[in-house]
């Protein structure tokens, strides 16, 4: 029986998550969940699941959470996920949070020794070189659930890494891909948000709509699979069927196929290194139809050439890059500026940054706090015009 704790137990990955754990009572036991706000649903997940321990970030949020639930130990803010991720009745710690929030609960679960499961890409992006280190010095196992990497994961098994000859990560374009340039500079909300293929929130269906994605997703698999940023490749394949490729050094390609199902690689990332049955939808590869491929074009897609730099400067390229996007991405969302600008503001951050080559855990931080008041501070130029 393994014992998981959930950070961020009410969002797309947390819920999924949640139900795969109720899949599989026999073999996962939910010890513990947290969330920054979204109250009502935490207390239907604390009713279903009664885990011993429960966190809120914000804490007047928590003090409703216990006067709901009736529960007196509601734990908040950074100490509370920290103290779930190292909690020592946790033997696996599912980081679906995103944002800086979850970087401290991250090294804290790894300096715990805890089998991690990752779906917070930005971890990586903003301290894949860091905490690599700190997952080789701990001797403990970071499992991703993004589904990319999931895919290059599970294809990586048993290949040593001098028989890798690329690694290839696919996307399905996002919602704007078949767009002439011309209708892209003019689309609406609702075309940014309906992407094609999966369920998402809204932040990451603005990056899957600008690229961003893709580029962020490259700089996470470098440092998870300590492979050179040379040996990567960026496709797009409409279908999303292919999630990810891996050619060997005698030309044989491996490649991962399943449904756009995110239960998938959560179970896996839960199950590992066993395989187990699941009740979900499977491929049928006669009903899938051509499968298109393109290599994308970083004119077009101005936010993938701006990661892409990004990885190849390294350092804390990487940490201001990710906090632009991050904030330029949640004020397009809250209508502060126009979808266009999300490039704009990111390239003009990065152009202000002095570069560290290896920041501490301390420098990553300020470095992240310096990129987003830096971007909050052009985007009110934005807005005054």
């Amino acid at each position: 029986m393994k014992r998981v704790v959930v950070l961020g137990s009410t969002g797309s990955i947390g819920r999924n998550t949640l139900e795969v754990i109720a899949t599989h009572p026999d073999r996962l036991q939910l010890v513990g969940i947290a969330a920054r706000s979204r109250i009502e649903l935490l207390a239907q997940q604390l009713e279903r699941f009664n885990p011993r321990f429960v966190s809120v970030w914000e804490a007047a949020r928590a003090r409703e959470l216990s006067q709901r639930t009736g529960r007196p130990d509601v734990l908040t803010g950074a100490e509370g996920l920290t103290t779930l991720a190292a909690h020592p009745d946790a033997d696996l710690v599912v980081i679906a949070t995103s944002g800086r929030e979850a970087l401290l609960p991250l090294v804290a679960a790894i300096q715990a020794g805890k089998r991690i499961a990752l779906a917070s890409k930005e971890l990586l992006v903003m301290a894949g070189p860091l905490l690599m280190r700190l997952v080789r010095e701990h001797g403990t196992t970071l499992v991703p659930i993004d589904s990319e990497h999931a895919a290059l994961f599970q294809c990586l098994q048993g290949v040593a890494p001098g028989q890798i000859e690329r690694l290839t990560i696919t996307g399905s374009g996002g919602p704007l891909w078949s767009l002439l340039p011309s209708e892209r500079a003019a689309v609406t909300r609702e075309q940014v948000l309906a992407h094609p293929k999966w369920r998402m929130g809204p932040k990451i269906t603005v990056d899957s709509a600008t690229l961003m994605n893709k580029g962020l997703e490259v700089i996470e698999a470098r440092w998870l699979f300590g492979i050179p940023l040379e040996r990567f490749q960026v496709v797009i394949h409409p279908e999303a069927a292919v999630h990810a490729v891996v050619e060997l050094t005698d030309g044989t390609m491996l490649a991962q196929l399943s449904p756009c199902d995110m239960r998938l690689p959560i179970q896996y990332a839960l199950s590992f290194p066993e395989r187990w049955g699941s009740p979900w939808p499977r491929l049928r590869l006669t009903e899938a139809g051509p499968l298109h491929f393109a290599e994308p074009d970083l004119e077009q897609f101005p936010c993938l050439r701006l990661a892409l730099d990004a990885a190849a400067a390294g350092g804390s390229a990487c940490v201001a890059l990710n906090a632009a996007n991050d904030t330029a991405v949640h004020a397009y969302l809250e209508d502060h500026i126009a979808f266009a600008d999300i490039p704009r503001l990111i390239a003009e951050t990065l152009e202000q940054h002095a570069p560290v080559a290896e920041p501490s855990l301390d420098g990553i931080l300020a470095i992240d706090a310096w990129a987003r008041a830096t971007t909050q501070e052009r985007i009110q130029t934005c807005s005054l015009h």
